[in-house]
C-alpha cells in the first residue's frame, strides 16, 4: 500500500546533554571545579529519494527523535554529541508546518535540508566558575532540540498521467505499455492507490478513477486529485463502451477545475479505450462526439498493437 499523506508527524532533534558538577579530588577538601559540558543534541536532516513508498515508514510511528547529547564528564571532558538522524522522504513531498504554515517542497534529488537543529549542551561547573563564585555547585541542564509538527503530502512527479472515470481501462494500459503488474478487473475502484510504470525512460502514473464530486471528497475523491498537479501530460481515458463519452469527459474536467483550475491548462490527450469491444462505426461516432473539446483523440485497445504503437509515437513527440 502506498501511503501518500500523513498528518502531525513530530520531528524532534536531540536535547543537549547536561553539564557535570564535579570537583578535583583533594586530600583535605574539595579542589576546583572540573565538571565538563554536556554534548550537543543530534540534528534531523532530510534527504530525497525516488522511492515513492518511503512514507510508509510513518504507518506505525508518529514521533521521530534524534539522539540526545550525553552528560559532561569529570576532568572538564565534554559529553558525547548525540548522533544526527537522516530521514528519507520521496521526491514530490510537500512538508507543511502545522503551526506556522511554512512549506518546503522536495523537487530535487540533490536536496538536503536541516529540518531540526539539536540543542546545545549545558555548561559544566568548570566553565561556570568565575571570580565571584570559584566553586559553583551547579551546572546547566542543556537546551532542548528543535521540534516540528509536520503534515507530509506526496504529489507524484510523472511525465504522463492516466486519468478518467473508474473502469476506463487505465490500469490495463499501464500494464501493457510499461510491463507494470497492476491489478485489473471489470468493476469500479480496482485501483485504490496510484501506480507507476516506466516507458522509454519516462514515468507513467495510473491515477485512481475520479467520479462526480471527487473534488469534495466523494469516492476516492480529493486524495488523488493532488497527484495530477505535477504530471506533464494527461492521458484522459474514456471507455468506448460509454453511453455518453462527452459527459464522461466533462465530469472529470469539472472535478479538476473545482480542485485547481490550473489543472485545465495541462497538455492533454484523449484516449478512447477498449476500442476492440465496439464496432468501427461506433468508434468513429464517439470520436466525432469528442472533437468539440479540441484535443487530439486516439482510439486504443490493449489488444491492438498498431494503436499502442501510435500512442508511443505521440508520447515520444510530446515528452
Amino acid at each position: 500500500m502506498l501511503i501518500d499523506e500523513v498528518e502531525n508527524i513530530i520531528f524532534r532533534a536531540g536535547h543537549g546533554g547536561p553539564g557535570r558538577v564535579s570537583f578535583v579530588p583533594s586530600r583535605n577538601q574539595k579542589g576546583g571545579p572540573d565538571g565538563g559540558n554536556g554534548g550537543r543534541g543530534g540534528d534531523i536532516n532530510i534527504k530525497v529519494t525516488s522511492d515513492l513508498t518511503v512514507l510508509n515508514q510513518f504507518s506505525k510511528t508518529q514521533k521521530i527523535a534524534a539522539e540526545n547529547g550525553q552528560f559532561g564528564d569529570r576532568n572538564k571532558k565534554t559529553g558525547k554529541d548525540g548522533k544526527n538522524l537522516e530521514i528519507t522522504l520521496p521526491i514530490g513531498t510537500l512538508m507543511i508546518d502545522q503551526y506556522s504554515g511554512d512549506q518546503i517542497e522536495l523537487n530535487n534529488m540533490e536536496q538536503r535540508i536541516l529540518l531540526c537543529k539539536g540543542g546545545l549542551g549545558g555548561r559544566g561547573n568548570a566553565q561556570l566558575a568565575n571570580s565571584r563564585n570559584t566553586t559553583p555547585r551547579y551546572a546547566q541542564t542543556g537546551l532542548p532540540g528543535e521540534e516540528k509538527h509536520l503534515k507530509l503530502i506526496l504529489r507524484l512527479i510523472a511525465d504522463f498521467g492516466l486519468i478518467g472515470l473508474p473502469n476506463a481501462g487505465k490500469s490495463s494500459l499501464l500494464n501493457e505499455l510499461t510491463a507494470a503488474n497492476v491489478k485489473v478487473a471489470s468493476y469500479p475502484f480496482t485501483t485504490l492507490e496510484p501506480n507507476l510504470g516506466v516507458i522509454d525512460g519516462k514515468i507513467m502514473a495510473d491515477i485512481p478513477g475520479l467520479i462526480e464530486g471527487a473534488s469534495t471528497g466523494k469516492g476516492l475523491g480529493i486524495k488523488f486529485l493532488k497527484h495530477i498537479e505535477k504530471v506533464g501530460l494527461l492521458l484522459h481515458c474514456i471507455t468506448s463502451e460509454s453511453d455518453d463519452v462527452a459527459r464522461d469527459y466533462q465530469v472529470v474536467r469539472e472535478e479538476m477545475k473545482k480542485f485547481n483550475p490550473e489543472l485545465l491548462k495541462k497538455k492533454e490527450l484523449i484516449l478512447l479505450t477498449k476500442s476492440d469491444l465496439v464496432d468501427k462505426e461506433e468508434v468513429k461516432k464517439k470520436t466525432s462526439q469528442l472533437k468539440k473539446f479540441k484535443r487530439k483523440i486516439l482510439p486504443i485497445s490493449i489488444h491492438d498493437w498498431d494503436s499502442l504503437e501510435k500512442l508511443k509515437i505521440l508520447l515520444n513527440a510530446t515528452a
